[in-house]
């Protein structure tokens, strides 16, 4: 029982401290056979007055086992069920002992580890940041199945408890507490243990504390049953407004509300039968695997740091200049300000860098608003913005990032004319989505501390950054780009260097095939609907309104002369798209008066004349014919980038489709798509739509390739 320190004092009261083999506490079998141990010894004990739940890791508890998890398949449900029970039997007679069982949290106890604290009958938490408590698993495809469902209804009631079961929050001790998910919160980690004995001493007259209150004669539920008329009305409808949510598309929130509605209907350990049930299905669905490997596995693989330069010391940035402020600059501005880090913000006149700090101001006060900052705290962070048109004030930066717009010439003379103010070994950082780095480069007099460092717009909001290295970049440049983009709190994927790279490339297929729907004569409505029915976040032709068809026609202008033209596929459908739409008619985009779409106050509607143009009610096709030539020429674009090296990895595949791109959360990313809807099953339905369709369904190579040496995309 050495992964359990199991200790006795003089008031008979027990602290087992959780001491696991791995860096984390974890329910593996490790787990199983150290909590079985430890119940059965509290059980017998004599003269025990009390236990406290402690933690000798940084963290309190990490949860389930992901890679046991991430094994399960098909077939496995009752094996799974059953391991499942034993784990819930072991928390339901901790919470049946006859003295109080109190959680001392002084970490993150999230999924599995909360469910521990909530079969505990009194939970301090150490108040500090670092402490995250919640039940997250909706993220992971999966649902809280240590009896998570069914305590949170019962403590918290069934309205309360379902934003953290449905939206998988994570909340602070404060929070949590405010919240009654903890009963208490302590200023140190060291009062913890000392602070839940004492709780125990002064509750040993009062028996009514070591019983749950689901347990005691009479309970119930706060706000009512399933049955009771407060929640028949939001029951009825809240099948239709999650559905809206997910599109069909995610199990685990669907699972999530029938487990937590059956523990507001039945009895207490039916309601744990029930949870289990659930957990055991979703668990061998593809949705879980796919978004347990990205978001979990693949996304700590990346942020912690398997495509940096190992042999780089770190690479902090204390001064970064930015040139442009406007939609693009302003942001960066903001999220480096944010991180602490001096920023010089430059633009062609003093008043458009003004207006380029005003944006930070804009959203401080809305944080100090919610509640989320001080005035003083307002006031630091704009005091890191230097708004400026003068050149030289870039001086001393140790990064200055160019954020203008995408046209060749403006940037490789601005990197001509502000290069000379780096520091000393200084890096400069383009902020591109399409120009090729290498080319951008050859401005620059050092063009081996050249890269680029591509932010998705609104920066504030987007949690991923591209970084693209050219053929001279070299690994100090890259581990400062993505030393910074951390320091930032944003994730970083790095790619080689191609025209559009691999977010802007991929993504550019979606709008184009969106193109090409409408070209063989489908309704545009239909096209946005079914590109959303598919899991991506807005229909292709949307998107082109909103991006702007006449910034489309531009950067495509510039890749003709650059003579990259078409970089995704033949551009025939899209020429004729654009010479209708801009030049025959002069609608380039909602923020030019109208595209594919007409804006008014009341909304939008399809314009007329596109309808006019291209709509055939002659032509059929099927719904699931749409989604996947939506979806396949992404994926097939994936692999392509894959194939050439443009990706360096599939995480970075993965998690920057996801993250960038917006690809549906049930694929797990475009590259792990391919693994769950089997290589040799894709190769097929590939050309199915190529011969239906044209070439650019063509199935790559590397899958063959893959197939052949019986390997997967990992």
């Amino acid at each position: 029982m050495s992964t359990f320190n199991y200790e006795k004092d003089a008031d008979g009261i027990v602290t087992v401290t959780m001491d696991m083999t791995g860096p984390v506490n974890a329910m593996n079998d490790e787990y199983r056979e150290a909590m079985n141990a430890t119940v059965d010894k509290l059980e017998a004990e004599n003269g025990l007055s009390g236990v406290v739940f402690a933690s000798a890791k940084k963290t309190f508890f990490a949860g389930g086992d992901l890679n046991d998890l991430v094994q399960a398949k098909k077939g496995d449900e009752a094996e799974f069920m059953e391991v499942l029970e034993v784990t819930k039997d072991r928390l339901r007679r901790l919470e049946k002992l006859p003295v109080p069982v109190v959680a001392a949290i002084n970490g993150a106890a999230l999924g599995g580890g909360f469910e521990i604290c909530l079969s505990t009958n009194y939970r301090i938490a150490y108040n500090h940041k670092s402490v995250q408590l919640g039940l997250p698993e909706v993220g992971l495809g999966l649902l809280p199945g240590g009896g998570g469902v069914v305590r949170m209804v019962n403590l918290l009631g069934l309205q309360a408890a379902l934003p953290y079961l449905l939206e998988g929050k994570k909340v602070a001790p404060e929070q949590a507490l405010e919240a009654g998910m903890i009963n208490e919160t302590v200023a140190s980690i060291d009062e913890l243990v000392p602070r839940a004995k004492a709780w125990i001493l002064e509750n040993k007259e009062n028996e009514e504390v070591a019983v749950q209150p689901w347990d005691r004669k009479g309970f119930r539920i706060p706000g009512g049953n399933a049955s009771s008329p407060k929640l028949a009305q939001m029951l009825s409808a809240a099948p239709a407004m999650l559905s809206k949510t997910t599109r069909g598309l995610l199990p685990a929130p669907e699972q999530i509300l029938d487990c937590a509605v059956a523990a507001a209907r039945v009895d207490f350990d039916t309601a744990l039968r029930v949870e289990s049930r659930g957990l055991a299905y979703l668990a061998t669905t593809p949705q879980a695997k796919n978004m347990i490997t990205a978001f979990f596995f693949q996304m700590n693989k990346i942020n912690g740091g398997a495509s940096r330069p190992k042999d780089i010391p770190p690479q902090p940035t204390q001064k970064v200049g930015i040139l442009g402020a406007g939609m693009m600059g302003q942001g960066i501005a903001y999220v480096s300000a944010m991180a602490g880090i001096e920023v010089v913000l430059k633009d062609i006149s003093i008043e458009g860098a003004e207006k380029g700090k005003a944006y930070t101001e804009a959203l401080l006060d809305k944080r100090i608003a919610r509640g989320r900052m001080t005035e003083e705290k307002k006031a630091a962070v704009l005091g890191l913005i230097k708004p400026t048109a003068d050149d030289a004030d870039l001086q001393g930066c140790d990064l200055i990032i160019e954020a203008v717009f995408e046209n060749i010439e403006l940037k490789n003379k601005i990197t001509a004319s502000t290069e000379k103010y780096l520091a000393e070994g200084g890096v400069w950082g383009s902020n591109t989505s399409t120009l090729p780095i290498t080319e951008l480069a050859k401005a620059s007099e050092k063009p081996d501390n050249f890269i680029g460092i591509h932010f998705f717009s609104p920066v504030d909001k987007m949690p991923l950054v591209e970084i693209i290295c050219g053929e001279k970049t070299s690994d100090l440049a890259l581990a400062k780009a993505f030393d910074y983009t951390r320091q930032i709190k944003k994730t970083p994927i790095v790619v080689n260097d191609s025209l559009g790279f691999f977010t802007s490339r991929t993504f550019g297929t979606y709008l184009s095939e969106g193109m090409e729907l409408l070209n063989d004569g489908v309704y545009p409505v239909r096209i946005d609907n079914l590109g959303k029915a598919v899991g991506m976040p807005v229909g292709p032709l949307t998107i082109q309104d909103e991006v702007s068809l006449e910034l489309g026609r531009k950067a495509a202008e510039t890749h003709k002369e650059m003579g990259v033209y078409g970089f995704f596929g033949d551009m025939t459908t899209q020429e004729t798209m654009i010479d209708f739409m801009i030049t025959q008619n002069g609608r380039g985009g909602r923020y030019h008066g109208g595209g594919f779409y007409e804006y008014t106050d009341e909304g939008k509607t399809i314009w007329p004349g596109v309808v006019d143009k291209f709509y055939d009610e002659s032509y059929e096709i099927a719904d699931d014919e749409i989604k996947d030539r939506l979806l396949f020429r992404q994926v097939i674009e994936s692999l392509k980038c894959l194939e050439t090296n443009v990706l360096r990895t599939v995480a970075d595949g993965n998690i920057g489709s996801i993250m960038g791109i917006g690809a549906p959360v049930w694929t797990g990313g475009f590259l792990q798509f391919v693994n769950t809807y089997g290589l040799e099953n894709f190769q097929q339905r590939c050309a199915e739509l190529a011969e239906q369709y044209g070439e650019r369904f063509t199935c790559p190579a590397i899958v063959a390739e893959k197939i052949a040496s019986g390997e997967t995309f990992a």
